[in-house]
């Protein structure tokens, strides 16, 4: 029986290598930056989501020292159980602050978060309305909600506003979108969807975990670039990337807050964050909400848009980028792949992305940029 279950196990691996859609993982031994020792080669790391070089900055990393210290190395239980800190609820009451709503609540990664929430939000009676090119953690909790679910094109306004006509008979209606897409790097039409938002009694819910940081004044995501936070009902978000820590965010009204307490199941169910990471997440917070979060963004944003000049320039397209992720658009999954192998013969690390994480046929090498480390010595 056992070689059987072997059997199988081999003959879908085989599969999977004969679509050229194989994966591994590729060991990194230093500490994430700029350049980083990949496989035990120096490579200029092009595909790291620590765009604001958070993730090895040493006053983080004291805090995340220090709140261990005092509090453990870990939560010992779920948020309802024994696992709330007063640290969690620090973070909570920052990130409220960071977001400008009433109230936040943590929750271990994104993926997790975005699954708990539409769960636990939705009913048979109600529709969820989701971009095409929505990350899988939103695709994944429109398929374990019980609720009805219609795609919208890709930042086609037009298109939404027909799916919303044809959804008048549901009770709830969401509508969800990344507002920067993770493998185009482009921003969805926020000052747009919440019109429509609001001419059909809809709500709006966003996934900003590649504009935290990034988009806004104070880097507070895409409500705030669009001046829009009051009107986006459900403000979802990560810490593990540009905050460069680990776990996510849902920031709106106490309402909001106090339901998913009552009802997320991946809230519920889960041991709490562990106190090292919520003091290198309030600290982390502190920096980019700073002069110094400002120009690192503001650095990382230049040169994203440099990179896809030179790129347009040589007729490469990068998919309608606007921000730090930059895809190369290549097409076929052997090709895509060769290349990210060719780089890495020259020291560059892009990792080439294949279905089903982007479209069939939109095979692509996606450039991340970063912030150096230690870029406060340039300044």
């Amino acid at each position: 029986m056992v070689n059987n279950f072997i059997k199988i196990l081999i003959s879908e691996l085989e599969k999977i290598k004969k679509s050229n859609r194989y994966r591994f993982l590729r060991e990194i031994s230093s500490k994430p930056d700029k350049h980083v020792t990949l496989n035990n080669q120096e490579v200029l790391n092009l595909c790291s989501n620590n765009y604001l070089g958070l993730a090895s900055h040493p006053e983080i990393i004291k805090a995340e020292s220090e709140a261990a210290k005092k509090f453990g190395a870990g939560s010992t239980g779920s948020r309802l159980i024994t696992g709330t800190t007063s640290l969690h609820l620090l973070l909570e009451e920052k990130v409220a602050q960071f977001k400008k709503t009433e109230k936040a609540i943590i929750y271990n990664s994104g993926y997790m978060a975005n699954i708990g929430i539409l769960d636990a939000l939705t009913d048979d009676k109600d529709v969820i309305l989701s971009d095409e090119l929505n990350h899988a953690s939103i695709v994944d909790g429109c398929r374990i909600s019980k609720a009805n679910v219609k795609i919208y094109k890709h930042k086609d306004l037009n298109h939404l506003e027909h799916q919303l006509k044809e959804s008048k008979k549901f009770n709830k209606k969401i509508i969800v979108t990344d507002s920067v897409f993770s493998m185009d790097g482009d921003i969805a039409p926020l000052d747009g969807i919440v019109a429509l938002a609001e001419k059909y009694n809809a709500f709006v819910m966003t996934d900003d975990a590649h504009a935290t940081g990034i988009l806004g004044e104070n880097g507070a995501g895409s409500g705030e670039y669009f001046g829009l936070s009051d009107k986006i009902h459900i403000q979802m978000g990560t810490f593990g990337k540009a905050l460069g820590t680990f776990g996510a965010y849902v920031a709106g009204s106490k309402e909001l807050i106090e339901l998913l307490i009552n009802k997320s199941r991946p809230f519920i169910y889960t041991t709490a964050i562990p106190p090292g990471v919520l003091g290198a997440t309030l600290k982390s917070i502190e920096i980019v909400q700073s002069d110094e979060g400002k120009k690192r963004r503001e650095f990382l944003l230049k040169k994203a848009t440099l990179l896809r000049k030179q790129l347009n320039k040589v007729g490469i397209d990068t998919l309608g980028s606007e921000t730090q992720i930059i895809p190369v658009l290549i097409g076929d999954e052997k090709k895509t792949m060769a290349i990210t192998e060719k780089l890495l013969e020259n020291n560059i690390f892009i990792q080439g992305i294949r279905p089903p994480t982007v479209p069939e046929g939109k095979c692509r090498l996606r450039i991340s940029l970063t912030v150096e480390t230690d870029f406060n010595k340039n300044f």
